[in-house]
């Protein structure tokens, strides 16, 4: 609606993970980069914690993106929040797995591991490598999940495991691993994102705002700084923020965004 209005493309603070507009702080870039080398180096597992909107779901599918498609098999798990059968058929299938039974009643766990080991030694023997991300890893509180995800991570050969299993998750979920010294100990890359100082929130608009196709600033200086504040650097709250202003800036036909503005849209979010 308001993208012709400002000189844009494409709505430029749109929550949705595309990996097109992520902004490389350097704790996202080293986030990707231990990601990176957990899957390139055949790691058992590996976990990736944020505070809630920080980005791990636009890190993981930026993660898939770069992986080359005719050697890494996938599965992105975006919901975990099932019982062990559901999430294994969910796997399954997402490698690409057929003739799955379609009814949770008729679900033969024994059935549906055998099929995922004969995916994984069929990907090996293809010389492909088999990665599974679980989104939202947190949300899993039955221990019996924990349990038969940990001995998933027991297809192997003697020399090397059969896939990868990446978790991602609130901070919570390192208490929830760490809870299960067994599992614990199968974590080799951990990393971590937390929210964005004042100058990367900067930084993070004008490079969304340039990958939307404007090159010049549409914020005054005081209006990030306010943006910051009220956003605390986290890029999911940066982004609301910003589509509103936006939005309303064009409604009241502004040229540029100020504090001023900022503080009107800000203000009705907190009273929302």
């Amino acid at each position: 609606m308001y993208e012709e209005y400002w000189g844009l493309t494409e709505k430029p603070f749109e929550n949705t993970p595309d990996p097109r507009f992520i902004y490389y702080s350097s704790q996202h870039e080293e986030g990707l980069s231990r990601l990176l080398y957990a899957v390139s180096e055949g790691k058992g597992a590996a976990m990736l914690t944020g505070i809630f909107g920080c980005g791990k779901t636009l890190l993981a599918r930026t993660l898939l993106k770069e992986l080359d498609k005719d050697i890494y098999r996938t599965a992105f798990i975006a919901n975990p929040y099932l019982s062990y059968e559901e999430l294994l058929m969910h796997i399954v299938y997402n490698l690409g797995g057929k003739d799955l039974p379609s009814r949770k009643t008729d679900v033969l766990v024994n059935t549906v591991l055998e099929r995922l080991s004969e995916i994984l030694e069929n990907n090996m023997r293809d010389g492909k490598k088999t990665v599974i991300i679980i989104d939202e890893a947190h949300v899993v509180r039955d221990r019996q999940v924990w349990e038969e995800l940990r001995l998933i991570l027991n297809f192997q050969l003697e020399d090397r495991f059969l896939l990868t299993l990446l978790l991602l998750g609130q901070p919570e979920l390192k208490e929830l691993i760490d809870g299960n010294k067994q599992f614990a100990q199968r974590i080799a890359v951990r990393c971590h994102l937390g929210s964005l100082d004042e100058k990367e929130t900067k930084r993070y608009i004008l490079h969304r705002l340039s990958v939307a196709g404007r090159s010049q600033s549409i914020f005054t200086e005081e209006a990030y700084k306010l943006i910051y504040k009220k956003s605390g650097g986290i890029p999911r709250r940066i982004n609301h923020i910003c589509d509103l202003v936006l939005f309303s800036g064009f409604g009241k036909d502004l040229s540029v965004i100020d504090e001023d503005i900022i503080k009107d849209v800000a203000g009705d979010l907190e009273g929302s």
